[in-house]
């Protein structure tokens, strides 16, 4: 299966700090890749590189098969690599659905003089954005609350909605950044069911970091072990979890 993101031999450093060491990893499309490790592994350091939020200070970083590792965070985001921030990034005092038009502007072929003459054209296609929008808050069965602010949803909605703004542009490739965080067991089981219909139906490459070892396990069709920023195991779940090297990450022991 051809790569979607390709890294190679990647390397971030921070003075005298190492924390992404030499780690090489790939995702095709359609398919779940997590990335897990202790606190301080390097997980959301890589993840900054990939998305262009941190320079690389050697190897490559490819996305169908163009170099991306010296574009800037919008340009790479306009390609095609979407992703969610581990804090959120939801605008408060915006509805959920405003927050997902937000995602769908780049989409949205209307000009500001048209919105303000309400022209035909312009109308329509603020009609099919907001219809699309309501779309996929459904999707991440969220719809419920696509007239509410984002600063009256719940922690667990709030994550759902950032998930929806990010598939807004229906983008070949996903980072999600411990999406889990603050979920109820029951939202996690229907998130990890999303985060599979995504990538099985509609082919979207998935990487994804998550402390939620059941979640990542269930989903995933691949999981990189990272610890003090080197990799040290990269294969199906279950092998994974069967691995001495990450044992000894995880535990201090074998």
């Amino acid at each position: 299966m051809a790569a979607l993101l390709e890294l190679t031999d990647v390397s971030v450093r921070f003075g005298g700090l190492t924390a992404v060491d030499n780690v090489s990893l790939s995702v095709a499309a359609g398919e779940v890749c997590a990335l897990i490790g202790p606190n301080g592994a390097g997980k959301t350091t890589l993840f900054n590189a990939v998305s262009g939020n941190a320079v690389i200070n050697s190897g490559a970083i490819r996305f169908q098969g163009e170099e991306i590792h010296r574009l800037t965070p919008h340009q790479i985001s306009a390609k095609g690599v979407r992703r969610t921030f581990q804090n959120g990034g939801l605008f408060a005092h915006l509805t959920a659905l405003e927050n997902v038009l937000v995602g769908l502007h780049t989409r949205v072929d209307s000009s500001f003089l048209g919105l303000l003459a309400s022209a035909p054209a312009s109308r329509r296609a603020e009609s099919a954005a907001t219809a699309r929008a309501r779309e996929l808050l459904d999707l991440m069965q969220v719809g419920h609350v696509a007239d509410n602010l984002a600063s009256d949803l719940s922690g667990g909605q709030q994550r759902m909605v950032e998930i929806v703004r990010a598939l807004a542009t229906e983008p070949p490739l996903l980072l999600l950044d411990e999406p889990a965080v603050g979920l109820a067991p029951h939202m996690r089981e229907q998130l990890g069911q999303i985060i599979r219909r995504l990538a099985g139906e509609r082919g979207i490459g998935i990487l994804l970091i998550e402390h939620a070892i059941e979640l990542v396990m269930n989903v995933s069709d691949r999981v990189v072990v990272l610890n003090y920023g080197k990799k040290v195991a990269d294969a199906p779940p279950a092998q994974v979890r069967a691995d001495k090297a990450v044992l000894e990450a995880y535990l201090g022991h074998a």
